[in-house]
Order: structure tokens, then C-alpha cells, then sequence
């Protein structure tokens, strides 16, 4: 009997994770074809490698899932914005510019994502559009100083990772 138990858990088990993975896909490839900056293979690896993604039954909790993701990829480029900082010349202010800006990115990500849990999705919308400003904002600013950014992967990164919950509350 316990040996039937565990059999059946297993196979539940696995279920969800083959629905969890197919909301992705599916949910990545519709919003890929509404976007073309959104980048479809970016999507599938970004949300498959997040456990709370990986476990997603509905559209609402991959929103969840991606803003908490893009929140912590705004909260990690902060932190290497300000190493770099420590230890630049010559570009400290397009760097603090970039702080502050992450800064507000993220409080707009927990914004959006107080929006997204009361299914205020047009309010989610406008703060994960705000959010989305930061990155581009930062590299203008290392543009507008002629200097090279240190930063730039990071940025795209970010674009990326902001665009996820953005197309993804656009489909709610």
C-alpha cells in the first residue's frame, strides 16, 4: 500500500511540473509573438531555472514568479553598480544615476507585485513599465558621458527579465 501511495504522489508530482513547464512555454511563445524584443528562449531558461516558476499552475503565478526574478536581477546589477563604483574614475556619476535608478526599479517591481496579488493588473502594468526604464536609463547615461558602461549585460539582462512579468500582466 505504501509503495501505491508513493507511486501515485510521484506521478502527481511529475504532472505538475510537466504542466508547469508547458504554462511556460506556451505562456513565453504567446508573448514572444506580441513583442519582438521579447526573446522567447531567454523566457523558457529564465523562468525553468526559477523554482517558483517551476511550480506555476496559472498565468497569475508565473507573473508572480517573474517579478520576484526580475526584482532580484534589479537588486543584484544595484549591488555590482555600487562595486564598481567603490573602485571607478571618471564615471561616478552615470554609476549613482544607475543606483538610484535600480533603487526605484525595484520598489516598482514590489509595487507591481502588490498590483498583480489584489489583481490590480493595470496598476501592475504602469509600475513594471517604470521598472523597465531603469536599465535603458542607465546605459544613456554612461552614453550621454562618452564613457563605455560597465554595465551593459547587465542592463539587457534586465530589459529581459522586466519584460516577462510585463508581457505576461498584458495577457491577464
Amino acid at each position: 500500500m505504501k509503495f501505491f501511495v508513493s507511486f501515485v504522489m510521484f506521478v502527481l508530482l511529475l504532472n505538475c511540473l510537466e504542466t508547469a513547464q508547458n504554462l511556460i512555454q506556451d505562456s513565453c511563445k504567446k508573448a514572444a509573438a506580441k513583442d519582438p524584443k521579447f526573446k522567447y528562449d531567454f523566457c523558457v531558461q529564465s523562468l525553468e531555472a526559477d523554482p517558483q516558476s517551476k511550480t506555476a499552475t496559472t498565468l497569475e503565478g508565473l507573473v508572480i514568479a517573474s517579478t520576484k526574478n526580475a526584482a532580484s536581477q534589479t537588486i543584484n546589477v544595484k549591488g555590482i553598480v555600487e562595486k564598481i563604483l567603490r573602485s571607478s574614475h571618471g564615471i561616478e556619476m552615470p554609476l549613482q544615476d544607475c543606483i538610484e535608478l535600480y533603487t526605484d526599479a525595484n520598489d516598482s517591481l514590489n509595487e507591481a507585485l502588490t498590483n498583480v496579488k489584489s489583481r490590480d493588473y493595470k496598476s501592475a502594468n504602469v509600475h513594471l513599465s517604470a521598472a523597465l526604464d531603469a536599465p535603458t536609463t542607465c546605459e544613456t547615461g554612461f552614453k550621454e558621458a562618452k564613457k563605455p558602461s560597465p554595465v551593459t549585460n547587465e542592463n539587457n539582462v534586465s530589459v529581459q527579465k522586466i519584460l516577462i512579468p510585463l508581457a505576461f500582466t498584458n495577457m491577464l
